[in-house]
């Protein structure tokens, strides 16, 4: 389901806003996340002298709400990845960090050119407390997700500003999958527990401070954005 924001304080908000629902975490139900946590596991000295990075995506239980293999266990981007998520209404250009996120990276490459993102509508929008646009579900439901989960990758330090791309996820630590969002203004009350793994160029924000003056199609301050928004495909490199 789709989590609505609710008159409550700034964290409860910021903790139900970006919610990923459904398959990227059955988060109607307590999760011990002592026991369904993932993470990155240490890569040996082959690996750290060869650049690579392993990562861990296991499954998640559920069906892929698109056909989609997992990526391959390590990680062996690096540096700065250029690249562009084109729309219906635009493209936006986009940066990511791959020294600093090599597993979401990693996962987020996987999936654009598997064709995941291609003809998915981005299915939330938010105007109130948050400012972000949220896609990478094909259902865009928020409940769709590749049957897998991803590890955070967070030090504390996070801050969502305007042209930062993060991961979506559940309340509970590294569960998210594919849903990815884009911050269009500031949103300090979001706590540093998602993933920041790239950047939206000056262009790109405009598009999507464009998009979020339209408004939510009811109106409220999260939702589906009015504008339909459909993402026909992702590159990189």
């Amino acid at each position: 389901m789709l989590k609505r924001l609710l008159p409550a304080t700034a964290a409860l908000m910021a903790l139900s806003l970006l919610a990923a629902c459904g398959n990227e975490a059955d988060n109607d139900e307590a999760v011990d996340a002592s026991t369904g946590a993932s993470s990155p596991t240490e890569s040996s000295d082959d690996e750290a002298a060869a650049g690579g990075t392993s990562c861990d995506y296991p499954e998640d239980g559920s069906e892929p709400a698109k056909a989609v293999e997992p990526p391959p266990a390590e990680a062996g981007a690096s540096g700065t990845l250029t690249g562009t998520i084109a729309t219906n209404v635009g493209e936006m250009g986009i940066e990511l960090d791959a020294d600093r996120t090599p597993c979401t990276v990693n996962n987020f490459l996987s999936l654009a050119e598997q064709g995941y993102f291609d003809d998915t509508q981005c299915h939330r929008l938010t105007t109130q407390g948050i400012y972000v646009l949220q896609c990478g579900d094909p259902t865009a439901s928020g409940m769709g997700g590749p049957g897998y989960t991803i590890p955070d990758e967070v030090d504390g330090s996070e801050k969502y500003g305007p042209g930062v791309l993060a991961m979506a996820k559940t309340q509970y630590p590294d569960s998210g999958g594919s849903q990815f969002f884009m911050v269009y203004d500031d949103s300090p009350s979001l706590p540093p527990q998602y993933t920041v793994f790239g950047t939206i160029d000056e262009a790109g924000v405009a598009l999507l401070e464009e998009i979020a003056a339209k408004g939510t199609a009811d109106g409220g301050p999260d939702g589906a954005p009015k504008e339909e928004v459909t993402i026909s495909g992702v590159t990189v490199g």
